[in-house]
């Protein structure tokens, strides 16, 4: 699941965005290759939005039109990409994040390609330096979010750390995502192993299973079902004031609350954060890789960089990028979240989710 995004959770509330989302299953142009080479096919998972006109400079400038494969959750749609890696769905992948990279990459799914503006990256957020099979485009923290009116009205401090969940005043009150199906599920996992190791992450879980925690299939569920700081989770009746979501979630509740609200209704324990980034790459074999290519330098334009935050509820990667004030003053990047070495990631990863599901779900 990677729903992390709110513009799933604001069409969940009824609520227009006034944005671009075009889907197809391939090519639906009849005149041949040649009119196929104007066509750039970007495969996303469902969570991948963009301003018509920030897309319709890009299709004016470069002269391609571009078509969007929404493929389920991140989990799936990059199972999918590998499966069909000799005969590719599109010619770009955009959503493959640090927590699932090395399966990408250690199958092959994309070529090198170092986009333009790639020196344009913070640090921070570069991966593949060598072979640049993979661009930078976006990051976000996957945290606790929790309802201020319930510890308000309980006279209950919101808990600030992954330790805090283990004490008897949050038990029953947090609700995550499945850590073998959800993109922030898995994150938030990450996130303990990398703040208790490999000997202590298990024995954390028990702990916290013992506590109380829910586990539900994906991000939409949890918050905006069970989560009774949103929105949506107000309208189903939700009983349960902590969520594994994003340090975005707070400002999408008062962009698009209805009515919008001066101040966030939620806010976020910085001390249960995992900080993730998401790439995109040329899929081995595209049809069009000269386009995929252009439309790989488009994501990391200023342009296109500035947008996602409101449409995609995520920060920018490029340096000198704009975030909405929103973001400043009601979710804010952590200062200092817990991380993973990729190599870690990869050499764990199977084996720590299949532990979690013995140890959380049976």
């Amino acid at each position: 699941m990677h729903t992390r995004t709110f513009v799933a959770a604001a069409v969940g509330l009824g609520l227009g965005l006034g944005l671009v989302t075009l889907s197809a299953c391939g090519s639906s142009d009849d005149d041949g290759s040649a009119a196929q080479s104007k066509t750039v096919t970007l495969v996303s998972h469902d969570s991948w939005a963009v301003s018509k006109n920030v897309l319709a400079d890009f299709e004016k400038s470069s002269g391609y039109q571009v078509k969007v494969l929404k493929d389920g959750d991140a989990g799936q749609a990059v199972n999918k990409a590998i499966l069909t890696k000799d005969n590719p769905q599109g010619d770009v992948f955009f959503g493959v994040d640090n927590t699932l990279l090395s399966r990408a990459l250690d199958n092959g799914l994309f070529q090198s390609y170092e986009a333009k503006g790639a020196d344009q990256v913070l640090p921070a957020y570069r991966a593949d330096q060598k072979k640049h099979r993979v661009t930078p485009v976006d990051t976000g923290d996957i945290c606790v979010n929790y309802d201020k009116a319930y510890f308000s009205a309980h006279k209950l401090t919101p808990p600030a750390s992954f330790d805090d969940l283990l004490k008897p005043a949050y038990k029953n009150l947090l609700v995550t995502e499945n850590a073998a199906t959800s993109s922030p599920g898995l994150g938030f996992l990450l996130g303990t192993a990398a703040e208790y190791g490999d000997e202590g992450w298990a024995d954390y879980w028990k702990k916290l299973k013992a506590n109380g925690v829910k586990v539900v299939d994906g991000w939409e569920q949890a918050y905006n079902e069970e989560f009774s700081g949103s929105a949506g989770g107000k309208k189903a009746g939700a009983d349960r004031p902590l969520v594994v979501s994003y340090a975005s979630s707070p400002p999408a509740e008062v962009i698009y609350g209805d009515p919008k609200p001066t101040t966030a209704p939620t806010g976020v324990s910085t001390g249960t954060c995992f900080r993730q980034v998401e790439y995109a790459g040329l899929l081995s074999n595209a049809a069009n890789p000269e386009g995929g290519k252009a439309l790989l330098d488009f994501l990391l334009t200023k342009e296109f960089q500035q947008d996602m935050p409101l449409n995609m509820f995520v920060y920018p990667v490029r340096e000198g990028a704009a975030v909405p004030a929103e973001f400043t003053k009601y979710g804010p990047q952590a200062k200092d979240p817990e991380t993973l070495d990729p190599a870690k990631i990869a050499d764990n990863r199977d084996d720590w989710v299949k532990s979690w599901t013995s140890l959380v779900l049976k």
